[in-house]
Parts: structure tokens; C-alpha cells; sequence
């Protein structure tokens, strides 16, 4: 027997219901939000999501705040990137 969802993946729980559009939209989301990522304390790809906002590492047993459905958020890598270069300035 085929794969019933070959096109849609994930989101072909919510069959022909709300529109080709936000099922794609929400397709990445749902994508990005099961995926295990990698820990930036102990570098093994075990951080998964257990809740909005709050993940979780495996291999080293941590536990962390970070974006809703992804780890890190734009606003998170645009932060991190100025205080680091704002750190470089002081130092100067």
C-alpha cells in the first residue's frame, strides 16, 4: 500500500479543510517545530520541543527557553549578533 500523504506530509491530518495556502504555511511550521536540533551546550542533535517556547536536550539533560517553534528565532539571531558585536566594541 502507498504512502497516503505523498504530497502534503504532516498536514494531510487536516485533509481538504482551510485551504491550500495555510496548510502550506502551516506545513513548514509544523516541520520546523518536530525537527531536532543541535545543543549549544553539548553540540549532539538531541534538543526537541516539549512545549511553546521550551525545549529540551537529551544528551546533556537541559532544559531551555527559545522560540515557539523553532529553536532560535530571527530576533534572537539578530540580538545575539549585536551584543556580540557591541562586546568587541567595549573591549576595544
Amino acid at each position: 500500500m502507498g504512502k497516503r500523504t505523498e504530497k502534503v506530509g504532516i498536514v494531510g491530518k487536516y485533509g481538504t479543510r482551510y485551504g491550500s495556502s495555510i496548510r502550506k504555511q502551516i506545513k513548514k511550521i509544523e516541520i520546523s517545530q518536530h525537527l531536532k536540533y543541535t545543543c549549544t551546550f553539548c553540540g549532539k542533535k538531541s534538543v526537541k520541543r516539549q512545549a511553546v517556547g521550551i525545549w529540551f536536550c537529551r544528551g546533556c539533560r537541559r532544559s531551555f527557553a527559545g522560540g515557539a517553534w523553532c529553536l532560535n528565532t530571527q530576533a534572537a539571531i539578530t540580538a545575539r549578533g549585536t551584543l556580540r558585536r557591541l562586546r568587541e566594541l567595549i573591549k576595544k
